[in-house]
């Protein structure tokens, strides 16, 4: 079923892309306003039941207090905010660089694939498009957003056309491995997914190709995983993902909004508006990011406990 929908969606996202990338008013206008309402709402979203992971790896460390985990998400996510003010050339290069992994892994979370030691190349590559894609249609605009965000990029090497549509390529090519025994139907999907992301970048502005990706492919798409495992039924499991959401969506997005508040008695309000949206993305990404990985990784963390208490024994007895 899962599979089904997600075919019916890629290929809805593919055509609504061709739409908008059609109208001259989307064509010709960088519309930041819009980008950050949509980023807001059904961007930020699909990050919104962090809250229920959280509380299934609380119940791994024998936790109850959901505060350890609402805390513990909080200084994460303030201390990438810290790191991105301090060194942001290292922090932004690394998100970049996890942002493309994400972005390739998750957006083909429905496909169960055997895993092998080299899916994290294949994945990094895969969702690099979404990065790479900007720069080689829009390259000037695109090295500008980089400058609101205190990294210029101009001159670096790696930004030369010949390695961009090196790096598009492998991301085609590495789509296509991780789909190698997949069925027509699934190859289908992912490669309306490739092609829709060069339609977007190639037509629109970066930001609200990316806009338009983010929320309406990679976040429904997450989201429409997350609706049925809350019911298997679409439009019970809806209601509640939508109910389930609500909360930590509008809190969320008012942080942002004073934040851009704040920021914008500094600076002119399109650098404000590209700070909180990147680095307010940067600071969600890493810690739902680390969440997702402590779950799906729960066995590797219980060895890890196991051996340190295990040696924690040890040295006490001798102690003793």
């Amino acid at each position: 079923m899962i599979k089904k929908i997600n075919f019916f969606h890629s290929l809805i996202f593919f055509n609504f892309s061709i739409i908008i990338s059609a109208l001259s008013f989307f064509r010709n206008n960088n519309l930041l306003m819009l980008c950050l309402f949509l980023i807001l709402t059904i961007g930020i979203s699909h990050g919104a039941l962090d809250n229920i992971k959280g509380k299934k790896l609380l119940k791994f460390f024998n936790l109850k207090s959901m505060s350890t985990f609402y805390i513990g998400y909080l200084l994460l996510s303030l201390f990438i905010i810290l790191i991105w003010v301090m060194l942001p050339k290292i922090l932004l290069s690394i998100f970049l660089i996890v942002a493309a992994y994400h972005f390739g892994k998750e957006d083909m979370f429905f496909l169960k694939n055997k895993k092998k030691v080299y899916d994290g190349i294949l994945y990094f590559l895969k969702g690099s498009s979404v990065i790479v894609s900007p720069l080689l249609f829009h390259k000037i605009e695109t090295i500008l957003i980089f400058q609101f965000l205190n990294f210029n990029i101009s001159g670096i090497i790696f930004i030369e056309d010949i390695f961009l549509y090196i790096l598009l390529i492998l991301s085609f090519f590495s789509t296509l491995y991780l789909l190698f025994e997949e069925n027509i139907e699934m190859k289908s999907l992912l490669l309306l997914d490739f092609f829709s992301i060069l339609i977007l970048n190639y037509l629109l502005s970066p930001i609200l190709a990316f806009t338009i990706y983010f929320c309406f492919l990679h976040s429904v798409r997450h989201s429409l995983s997350l609706i049925l495992q809350l019911n298997k039924n679409i439009r019970k499991g809806f209601v509640l993902f939508v109910k389930k959401a609500i909360p930590l969506t509008i809190i969320t997005a008012l942080i942002y909004l004073f934040s851009l508040y704040f920021l914008s008695n500094y600076l002119e309000l399109n650098e404000s508006t590209y700070k909180v949206i990147f680095i307010g993305l940067a600071s969600l990404t890493f810690p739902h990011i680390l969440l997702e990985y402590l779950i799906e990784k729960k066995w590797k963390l219980m060895l890890i406990l196991f051996l340190i208490a295990k040696k924690w024994k040890i040295k006490k007895l001798k102690y003793f």
